[in-house]
């Protein structure tokens, strides 16, 4: 008997299949966490200004709760609070950015940062030569033809704008290991 077999009687004939119905809702599951990572969740998906109520109701908390925890949010930076009536709060994107720059430097070294960068300058330059254009945004997909299907165009200029977004990322953590006095030897990247 193969490991992947099911033997006959594992199930008893009689028995009827679960019924589904019965099972959680998956969105009660999701909503299921600590509010804290429910309120993260819903301030890295706010696209614009949203009022207290309106953020509660997609954490699936109480407005109270919500206003003590963007209260917090805003003191740490993560987000901004909007004056007026009613008080808007918006993801505040230069945290957000720090924060990936940090992790940045706490996973890799300085010379592992130079080298993800030179690969992927190397990289952008492959697309900008292929495309003969200086960003994705130069780039129309209906104008591109180079014999491959729109969609599979599509797919390549949305991996170099991944790649740029990654320079940039790894380029200021380069440049902030030298603001920080991380390194002493010159780099070029």
């Amino acid at each position: 008997m193969d490991l992947t077999d099911t033997r006959d009687d594992i199930r008893d004939a009689d028995e009827e299949p679960p019924d589904f119905s019965e099972w959680d809702d998956p969105e009660a599951v999701l909503k299921g966490g600590p509010i804290r990572e429910r309120m993260l969740d819903v301030i890295l998906l706010l696209r614009e200004p949203a009022k207290v109520s309106t953020i509660a109701e997609r954490a699936g908390c109480d407005t109270e709760t919500a206003r003590d925890y963007l209260g917090w949010f805003t003191e740490m930076g993560m987000v901004r609070e909007r004056a007026g009536r009613p008080v808007r709060y918006e993801r505040n994107d230069s945290y957000w950015r720090w924060r990936r720059i940090e992790q940045i430097r706490e996973k890799y070294s300085d010379d592992e940062i130079v080298e993800v960068l030179s690969e992927t300058m190397d990289q952008i330059a492959d697309y900008r030569e292929r495309f003969d254009a200086e960003t994705p945004a130069d780039v129309s997909l209906v104008d591109a033809e180079d014999g491959t299907s729109v969609e599979a165009t599509w797919k390549a200029l949305s991996d170099w704008q991944t790649l740029e977004r990654r320079a940039t990322l790894f380029d200021a953590a380069r440049r902030e290991m030298h603001a920080s006095g991380a390194s002493d030897g010159r780099i070029d990247a």
